[in-house]
């Protein structure tokens, strides 16, 4: 079972067979109007992975300044379209030989014993302000994407999404599922999962084990005097929906820089397969003697090809 590290927001780090994954790195302190209002900003150990994956085009997911800290030479997984959308990407990968590889839902890339697959995901992706449609030269928007990180075990990242009804059949078995629960506002628009909603997905996927995401990082500027239950209930609202929505999943709720180590996981039991009663012996039928076979095979002759 991997380790997973909750750097806040949708940040986290997935270790598992060796390899580092590391999801929508925000190292910021401020983003925008959002001030992190709980927990320390990541520090350089956080920028450290063998494989970056960005969701989606919302600067609280794809920051350019925190891509700026990754290492030299890391590969980052992006939805299709991103680099035409987003100019400075360009400019932040020549200055950290950064590897951008645009996927869409399907596509997988493997490192060392870990592969990744990227999934659909149910929300809005646009770049903010929205430049990317109607834009000159006629650039589509670019959708968001969800990962699932396979090596000993299965890590579905969901990035930033409402359920929709083929999540369990794209996302596949999971051993465990990094879920988005709120948001950075008192309001949620759609495209977002609410712990309740968020409790519900879980029982439709196959995870064993569950993190929250998405909730208690980042705040409006104006409301980070006193925020409310909204800022800081999500993850617990989460635990208390899956203990009645999936019962079997164990639920671990990470402060910022919190590390849940899954190694230790039960591994679920697998039930013996049923036993099939034997069918009554078919009745062997009697070979037909062999046919002879020449001796030389007839050689067909070769077309000639015609010479202009």
């Amino acid at each position: 079972m991997p380790v997973i590290t909750w750097w806040g927001h949708a940040t986290t780090t997935v270790q598992d067979s060796g390899v580092r994954v590391l999801t929508d790195p925000v190292f910021a302190g401020r983003v925008g109007h959002l001030r992190r209002l709980r927990g320390p900003s990541p520090g350089p150990s956080a920028a450290v992975a063998d494989l970056v994956v960005v969701s989606h085009l919302h600067a609280d997911h794809l920051h350019l300044p925190s891509l700026a800290c990754l290492q030299h030479g890391s590969p980052v997984l992006l939805p299709a379209g991103a680099v035409a959308a987003v100019p400075g990407l360009r400019r932040v990968a020549r200055r950290r030989c950064l590897e951008l590889i645009e996927v869409i839902a399907g596509d997988e890339v493997a490192v060392g014993a870990v592969r990744v697959r990227a999934v659909p995901a149910l929300h809005d992706g646009r770049r903010w302000p929205f430049r990317c449609w109607p834009f000159p030269g006629g650039r589509p928007p670019v959708g968001a994407l969800g990962y699932v990180v396979a090596g000993a075990s299965t890590t579905y990242f969901a990035g930033d999404t409402d359920f929709f009804p083929d999540m369990p059949s794209a996302v596949g078995p999971c051993d465990v599922a990094l879920l988005p629960v709120g948001g950075w506002g008192p309001r949620l628009g759609i495209g977002h999962l609410n712990p309740q909603r968020a409790a519900l997905a879980l029982s439709q996927l196959s995870a064993r084990a569950a993190v929250p995401i998405h909730f208690g990082t980042f705040c409006p500027l104006g409301l980070d005097r006193r925020p409310g239950s909204w800022f800081s209930h999500p993850g617990r609202e989460f635990a208390a929906q899956a203990s009645l929505f999936a019962p079997d999943a164990v639920v671990h709720e990470l402060a910022p820089g919190g590390t849940a180590d899954l190694s230790a996981l039960p591994v679920s039991p697998v039930p013996p397969a049923p036993t099939l009663p034997v069918p009554p012996a078919v009745p062997v039928l009697p070979v037909p003697s062999a046919l002879p076979v020449p001796s030389v095979l007839p050689v067909l002759p070769v077309a000639q090809t015609a010479r202009p």
